[in-house]
């Protein structure tokens, strides 16, 4: 099983940018967690960051025909994202939606997500782990799914 991770604009800087909202945890260690969980899984995983929308969307049409299911953190594209959205709704495989902090409970403009309608769910507010929840609950509804054809 192949499973497409990835991260939007500024979360390279994990670990840097508001250690009071995001943690300490770095965008490379959140990765290490991310592939060992998906080692004990048996499950293979690209993983991409990227600032540019396009890159990102990029990467979901290069992975059409070979990816499973994806975990996708879009950041600041959540709010305004459109082409990511449509990207997102073209994929024959589940996304999730993954945030770090819940973004409900930050500044108003945050509570909207224009991603979450393209989205199978949404997992926020668990920090670092908000990711390997993502990766758990991705795993299990693709291997309980009835095969396809």
């Amino acid at each position: 099983m192949k499973i497409l991770v990835l991260h939007g604009p500024n979360l390279n800087l994990f670990g840097r940018r508001e250690p009071h909202i995001y943690g300490t945890t770095t965008l490379a260690q959140i990765n290490g967690h991310l592939e060992a969980l998906a080692k004990s899984l048996a499950v293979e995983l690209t993983i991409f960051q990227s600032n540019h929308e396009g890159a990102l969307i990029d990467q979901l049409h290069a992975h059409i025909d070979t990816a499973q299911g994806a975990l996708l953190n879009p950041a600041g594209l959540t709010q305004h994202g459109v082409p990511l959205h449509d990207a997102i709704k073209a994929m024959p495989f589940p996304v999730l939606e993954i945030h770090m902090s819940n973004i409900a409970a930050r500044e108003a403009w945050r509570a909207h997500s224009i991603i979450s309608p393209a989205v199978k769910a949404t997992i926020q507010g668990l920090g670092w782990r908000s990711y390997t929840a993502g990766l758990r609950a991705l795993v299990e509804t693709l291997r309980d799914a009835p095969p396809v054809g």
